[in-house]
C-alpha cells in the first residue's frame, strides 16, 4: 500500500502546501477507525500548532480542496481535525486488477539493491541438531528468501563450530575409550561422537592429564599434522552429513558451508597487520583491542584478540571470518542471525573490525533472538530435562498434526504416503508459524497442541486457507464455470479483501526494513481472515452473474498467489490438498 499512501500524501500535501502549509502535513495512513474511513490525515492538528490557529478550521480548508477529486467517494472530518478518506471502489479494483497483472504484486524491488552475507545456522560439528538451533534456522532462512525476493544477492552461510578445543577432545576421546566409554571400530556415527564430547569435556574438568593431552591434539590438529588433521576431516563429514539432513528438513538451505577452520589460515596475517596498525595492545600477556568509547552507557570490555599463551579466541575466527566475507564478496553488509545473549560478543567484533578496517564498506549487524520456552518459561526442555533434539522436535510436531488432521477429517480418505506426506508439511508450518508469528526479539512459549490447530493464528490454518482457494478454483474448472475477467467491487466484503491485498507492499517492506518476518506473518493471516469473510458473504462458483463470477475467481486467484508468495517466503509448503 506504499504507493497508495504515496499518492494519498501527495494529493493531500499539495492542499495543505496550496494554504501555504507544509506540503509533508498531507502524510496519510491507514485509519485508526476502519469503521468510518479507509485512510486519515491528522496532519491539521500539527499545522495548527504551527499557523497558531484551529485545527478544525484547516481541516475544513483542505476538505474543501480534495473532496472533489474524483479518487474519494468521500472525505469527512472527526473530531478536532481528523481528515477521513474513503476512496471509490472503482479505483481500489483498478488497483487490484493491476497487481494482479504484476508477478510481485505491487512490491518494488530495493533500489540500490545489496550484497549481503547473511550468518544463520551455526551448529558445531561432532553434536546433533537440537531445539537451540531452530530460531536461528528458521528466521535466517526467511530472511533470505525475503532478500532476495527484494532484489538483493544474498550468500548465507552456516558458520559451523568446527575448530578448537571441542575438535581437540573429539579426537582425543577417539583414541580413549577408557575415558568415554565408546568403542569406534572404523568411523565414528554420529551417535557415538554425541557421547564422546561430553564425556571428554567432563573428563578435561576433573583430570589435568586429560586436559593437557586435549590441547596437544589441537595443537597438532591446527598445525594439519598428517594424523589427527585427517581424522578432523572425516568427522566434519560424518557430521555435516548430518547436520545437511537435519536443516533439508526443514527447507534450510545455505550457499556456503564453512566454518571457522576455513579462516584459520588468514589468522596469522590478520593479526600481524593489526599489531603493524597499533591497533592492538598487550595486557597482562594477552594482545587486545580497545573498543570502548566515551559515549558508552555499559561497560564494553576491550576484544582480547589473542590469549597470554597465543591462542586465538573465537572473537578472532570471528574477525578472521570478515577478512575472509570481504575478500570473497565484498559485502554492502553482513548480517549474523545469533542468540541475543551473543549481543555483547558481536558489539566487541564489530568495533574492532570497523576500528582495524578489516570490514571494507560492509556494514554489520547482529540480529538477535529470543529463546523458545517451554510451559515454565525457560528455554525448551524435554520432558526428561534434557535438550530435544531437532528431528525429535519435527517427529513430534508430525505425529500432532496427523492427530489433528484426524479429528478434522482431513485426508481420510487419501492413500497413506499422501496423508503422511501432508502431515509431515502441516507439522514443519505448525513449528515454523509459532516461531515467525512472533518477532525475533520476543520469547516465546512452545506450545505444540495450539500450534498445530486449523483455527487461529497459525501455520496450519494458513495452509488449509490456501488449500481451500486452490480447490475453488479447480472446481470452477471443473464444473466448466470459471470465466476471466477484471476485479469489481459490489460488497464490502470484496472491498475490504481488495484493500488488504493491496497492503502487501507495506507488509514486506517493512518486513524487509526491519528484518523482522512476523510482519509477512501477520499479512498473510489478515488476508486469509478477509478471504474467508468475503467467501462466507459472496458466491463464488455458485455466482449466476458471469461478470461478477470471473470477478470473483479473479480475487480469489489474486489472494491465493498473495498467500503462496508469503507462505513461500517464510518457507512453509502448501500441500495440494487436505
Amino acid at each position: 500500500m506504499s504507493a497508495l499512501l504515496d499518492l494519498l500524501s501527495a494529493k493531500l500535501g499539495d492542499a495543505f502546501a496550496a494554504e501555504g502549509l507544509e506540503a509533508s502535513l498531507g502524510a496519510t495512513r491507514v485509519s485508526d477507525r476502519p469503521d468510518l474511513a479507509q485512510f486519515q490525515c491528522n496532519g491539521a492538528m500539527a499545522a495548527a500548532k504551527i499557523a497558531k490557529t484551529n485545527p478544525r478550521a484547516i481541516a475544513e480548508k483542505i476538505k474543501a480542496r480534495v473532496e472533489s477529486d474524483p479518487l474519494f467517494t468521500k472525505v469527512e472530518l472527526a473530531g478536532p481535525g481528523f481528515i477521513n478518506l474513503t476512496l471509490t471502489d472503482s479505483f481500489l479494483a483498478d488497483g487490484a486488477n493491476r497487481i494482479a497483472q504484476d508477478g510481485r504484486y505491487g512490491v518494488p524491488v530495493v533500489d540500490p539493491a545489496k550484497t549481503i552475507v547473511l550468518d544463520f545456522g551455526g551448529p558445531n560439528v561432532a553434536k546433533p541438531l537440537h531445539v537451540g538451533h531452530l530460531r536461528s534456522a528458521i528466521i535466517g532462512e526467511s530472511l533470505q528468501r525475503l532478500m532476495r525476493f527484494m532484489g538483493d544477492t544474498v550468500i548465507s552461510d552456516i558458520h559451523m563450530g568446527d575448530w578448537g578445543l571441542q575438535m581437540g577432545q573429539v579426537l582425543y576421546g577417539l583414541e580413549h575409550p577408557d575415558v568415554t566409554g565408546v568403542v569406534v571400530d572404523g568411523d565414528p556415527t554420529l551417535e557415538q561422537l554425541e557421547e564422546i564430547y561430553p564425556a571428554v569435556s567432563a573428563a578435561s574438568k576433573e583430570d589435568e592429564t586429560v586436559l593437557g593431552r586435549a590441547r596437544e591434539i589441537t595443537a597438532r590438529l591446527q598445525e594439519h599434522d598428517n594424523v589427527y588433521y585427517p581424522r578432523w576431516q572425516r568427522v566434519r563429514e560424518i557430521s555435516t552429513a548430518s547436520i545437511r539432513e537435519g536443516f533439508d528438513a526443514l527447507g534450510v538451505t545455505f550457499d556456503e558451508w564453512k566454518g571457522e577452520a576455513d579462516v584459520d589460515h588468514l589468522i596469522d596475517d590478520m593479526v600481524t597487520a593489526i599489531k603493524v596498525s597499533g591497533k592492538a595492545r598487550l595486557s597482562d600477556g594477552a594482545l587486545i583491542i580497545d573498543v570502548a568509547r566515551d559515549d558508552d552507557k555499559k561497560e564494553v570490555p576491550p576484544l582480547i584478540l589473542l590469549k597470554s599463551d597465543g591462542a586465538a579466541m573465537y572473537s578472532t575466527t570471528d574477525l578472521a571470518t570478515i577478512v575472509d566475507r570481504v575478500q570473497s564478496h565484498d559485502p554492502d553488509e553482513i548480517l549474523y542471525v545469533v542468540d541475543q545473549r551473543q549481543n555483547l560478543h558481536f558489539e566487541q567484533v564489530f568495533r574492532a573490525a570497523k576500528k582495524t578496517g578489516i570490514n571494507g564498506h560492509a556494514e554489520m549487524e547482529h540480529l538477535g533472538f529470543g529463546t523458545m520456552n517451554g510451559p515454565d518459561g525457560k528455554p525448551f526442555k524435554t520432558r526428561e530435562g534434557g535438550v530435544m533434539k531437532l528431528a525429535d522436535l519435527i517427529e513430534n510436531a508430525t505425529q500432532a498434526a496427523a492427530t489433528r488432521m484426524a479429528e478434522a477429517g482431513i485426508g481420510a480418505d487419501f492413500a497413506e504416503d499422501e496423508r503422511s506426506k501432508i502431515a509431515r508439511q502441516v507439522g514443519i508450518a505448525a513449528i515454523k508459524f509459532a516461531d515467525l508469528s512472533n518477532h525475533r526479539m520476543a520469547n516465546y512459549i512452545f506450545d505444540l497442541d495450539r500450534f498445530a490447530s486449523f483455527e487461529g493464528k497459525t501455520g496450519p490454518y494458513l495452509q488449509y486457507a490456501a488449500v481451500r482457494i486452490k480447490s475453488l478454483l479447480r472446481r470452477a474448472r471443473d464444473e466448466d464455470r470459471f470465466v476471466e475477467g477484471p476485479i469489481v467491487i459490489g460488497a464490502k466484503e470484496e472491498r475490504n479483501l481488495v484493500l488488504t491485498a493491496l497492503s502487501i507492499d507495506d507488509a514486506l517492506g517493512n518486513a524487509y526494513d526491519k528484518h523482522a518476518p512476523n510482519l509477512i506473518c501477520e499479512f498473510a493471516y489478515n488476508l486469509a481472515q478477509s478471504f474467508s469473510s468475503f467467501y462466507a458473504a459472496c458466491h463464488v462458483v455458485r455466482e449466476e452473474d458471469e461478470g461478477t463470477r470471473a470477478s470473483r475467481l479473479s480475487l480469489a486467484a489474486l489472494t491465493l498467489a498473495q498467500l503462496e508468495l508469503c507462505l513461500e517466503l517464510l518457507g512453509i509448503e502448501i500441500p495440494e490438498r487436505m
